[in-house]
């Protein structure tokens, strides 16, 4: 079957600040088809922070109780696609905007809270990002390389309603995992019929585990998907499949339940892929699979686990 590609437009009708299974398609793609989409920062910015510290120019008209979540693309109906389904979601192309935006402190998480940068004024530090040289630059002439990727990946939960976009769950959404970078395949299980799928939350650059809250928020010129449909497996959680390796997620109230829930994905992942008993999974795992803290910082905690394809000969 021939891939269409479909270019969604950047405007009001294909923006959206919640989940929920109740919104309209703004399209409709084929299994296998390809969407091609520019995105907004998360906080719906037209430009970066002022220097002046005045309020920056965002996008508009917005619903305050609506769009209160990440602007996100979508949602896309996939023909189909059912509940219960694999929704793989080919990572081919990640392009930054010009502008990106970090922000350390001015707010009370648990995080801010104990590194004492709860109250009081926030640090914004402002970059300017040069895709082709994958490069980002602060306004004090700090550099970093930039490994842009989508924060948000996601289905809506199956119940009705509006649904924030700031937890992950396990149908996707707000992952903010730096592996899942161009090249990458991310496979979610699919809650609802349809599968309704939605992304966006550029990120330039970000550090295991988002610990001020913030990546390098930024702009997308350009992201490219394909998205696809699995039958031959089920998940409960999302996978992925980077250039060299396997990623398995967790998530959880806490850093410990998050890590249990990582491993469980990842003895089933080496169960079905290097068809182990159970018990030498986990024997195995012990010794050659990491767990890395995705973030900590959505309100509910992520972990994930990492077996590099040539961890096992």
């Amino acid at each position: 079957m021939k891939t269409t590609l479909h270019e969604i437009p950047l405007e009001r009708r294909t923006l959206h600040g919640h989940f929920s299974r109740d919104l309209e398609p703004v399209a409709e793609v084929r299994p296998g088809d390809v969407v091609r989409f520019a995105t907004l920062d998360a906080g719906w910015g037209l430009e970066p922070p002022r220097e002046d510290g005045s309020q920056r120019e965002r996008f508009s008209p917005l619903d305050e109780e609506l769009d209160a979540g990440h602007a996100l693309i979508g949602p896309l109906a996939v023909l189909g696609a059912v509940a219960g389904q694999t929704l793989a979601v080919g990572i081919e192309e990640v392009r930054v905007g010009p502008f990106g935006w970090s922000v350390a402190g001015g707010w009370s998480t648990p995080l801010n809270d104990r590194l004492g940068v709860g109250e009081g004024e926030s640090r914004v530090l402002a970059w300017e990002l040069d895709a082709d040289a994958a490069v980002g630059r602060d306004r004090e002439g700090r550099e970093v390389s930039l490994a842009p990727f989508l924060g948000v990946l996601g289905m809506p939960p199956p119940e009705p309603g509006v649904h924030a976009t700031g937890p992950p769950r396990a149908w996707g959404g707000n992952l903010d995992c730096k592996e899942l970078v161009a090249g990458t395949t991310l496979f979610l299980p699919i809650p609802v019929d349809g599968a309704l799928f939605s992304a966006g939350d550029g990120h330039a650059r970000q550090g295991d585990g988002e610990v001020s809250s913030t990546a390098i928020e930024c702009p997308l010129e350009r992201a490219q998907l394909s998205l696809s449909l699995r039958d031959d497996f089920e998940l409960a959680a999302p996978i992925a499949r980077t250039r060299d390796s396997w990623l398995a997620f967790g998530l959880g109230e806490s850093l410990d339940e998050a890590a249990g829930n990582a491993v469980e994905g990842m003895l089933r992942l080496m169960e079905r892929e290097l068809e182990l008993e159970r018990r030498d999974a986990l024997a195995l795992a012990s010794v050659v699979v990491d767990l890395r803290i995705t973030q900590v910082v959505n309100g509910v905690q992520g972990v994930h686990a990492v077996l590099h394809d040539d961890a096992i000969r």
